[in-house]
């Protein structure tokens, strides 16, 4: 009896059938987002980040052009397990001399590069309109800013964003999520809080009354709670964000980051699924703040999975990734943070929750402590190895391996 075949017996003791949980997470798709390639510059502009976005790091290689970001996506996508989906941002907009625009006027055209590589692998698209890094950006403001040009520049763009959104959709023939975020907000005290979110509101039901089809499009709102230069307010609140979504028929979006230290998205999970049919999650690592460190395989991650598994959620939660780190190699980043994402919800479903589920209900919670602690030590590393070979994706070491020398012969040319 091999490695596999003993973990497989020691977990089905507990009730756990193994070749089941590996078929219901190999179906489940984790978004890849393209902007950790390029420490988030995107293609339609040549200024800096700004907005309250932040990459911190010098890495060599780092993608310039759309064909250099691509072909890293498709080498990291080649190293990454499981079922996924593309994400992009809007600012990934793939233009020429003949049809550039700004940001108010991208349609579907700026985009058939990424149609063609979802098309290639068979896997969605979810998009992000980009409120951020753009000359309209005014005193911090988007779409809560009170110069109503301003304003309506944005609200442009986003309408665009859900046509694009329906185009992805129909193309790859997967929902497409699109999400909105906002840094908007103030470095100090304001003397007006209604204001801005009252415009914010209205921003937003303007952007969703473009007729969508909502099989298609999957429109959600993040909230944050603050950022670099506006640590006082933030217009998106989570308050704000949880009541519209509620309020407009939307998904509502949890970005583990955006978030007081001492609060949990993995606490969270449960109670949205109380209210709502589908939720959206940006899982990310925040180290102190919302610093979008690669995704580890810690204890919040673990806890944000066993809530989807253990709820039945896997057709309700959209899952993607958000995180952008320049201090280490980018494609290491991805594979690191999509793999651990996939460990995770493995993880999850290898857990005899109907179980542990009973002994809390019988109130038995000193048999559940010592159930879930000997459950900590089971051989899952003999089963995620098995997942990864089933699928044909190198372990740990050889992985690695293929990367240092993707980075000697490619990375290392780039200027």
């Amino acid at each position: 009896m091999n490695r596999f075949e003993q973990a497989k017996s020691i977990y089905a003791k507990y009730g756990v059938d193994v070749e089941q949980a590996i078929e219901k997470i190999a179906n489940l798709p984790v978004s890849m987002h393209c902007w950790q390639g390029d420490d988030v510059i995107g293609f339609d502009s040549t200024g800096k980040l700004s907005g309250g976005i932040q990459t911190t790091g010098n890495y060599m290689g780092r993608a310039t052009t759309p064909e250099q970001l691509i072909a890293d996506m498709e080498f990291a996508l080649s190293l990454i397990p499981g079922k996924k989906k593309i994400n992009v941002h809007a600012c990934y907009a793939i233009m020429n001399e003949n049809n550039r625009v700004d940001r108010d006027a991208i349609a579907p055209e700026h985009f058939k590069p990424w149609v063609d590589l979802a098309k290639k692998y068979g896997v969605g698209l979810d998009f992000n309109p980009t409120f951020f890094s753009h000359p309209m950006v005014k005193d911090g403001l988007t779409l809560t800013s009170p110069d109503q040009k301003t304003r309506n520049f944005w609200i442009e763009h986003g309408k665009r964003c859900i046509e694009i959104s329906e185009y992805f959709a129909r193309e790859t023939g997967i929902p497409c999520v699109m999400n909105i975020w906002i840094g908007d907000g103030f470095k100090d005290t304001p003397s007006d809080r209604l204001g801005p979110r009252l415009r914010y509101k209205d921003s937003l039901e303007q952007i969703l009354s473009v007729p969508y089809d909502k099989k298609l499009v999957k429109p959600c709102v993040e909230s944050k709670v603050f950022g670099i230069g506006v640590e006082s307010y933030t217009a998106g609140s989570g308050e704000f964000t949880l009541v519209f979504a509620a309020k407009n028929g939307i998904l509502p979006l949890m970005d583990n980051g955006h978030y007081h230290p001492t609060e949990v998205v993995s606490d969270k999970i449960s109670a949205l699924l109380c209210f709502f049919d589908e939720i959206a999650l940006h899982v990310t690592r925040s180290v102190r703040w919302d610093s979008d460190h690669v995704v580890a395989f810690d204890d919040e991650t673990r806890e944000i999975a066993k809530e989807i598994v253990r709820n039945d959620a896997l057709d309700r939660v959209y899952i993607a990734l958000d995180y952008f780190d320049a201090s280490i190699n980018r494609i290491s980043a991805w594979v690191i943070g999509m793999r651990n994402m996939q460990k995770a919800l493995l993880n999850a479903a290898l857990l005899p929750h109907a179980k542990l589920k009973a002994l809390q209900d019988a109130g038995d919670f000193t048999s559940q402590l010592a159930l879930s602690e000997e459950l900590k030590t089971l051989p899952f590393g003999d089963i995620w190895e098995e997942y990864l070979s089933r699928q044909n994706i190198l372990d740990g070491e050889g992985w690695m391996q293929k990367v240092k020398e993707y980075e000697k012969n490619v990375l290392a040319k780039r200027s």
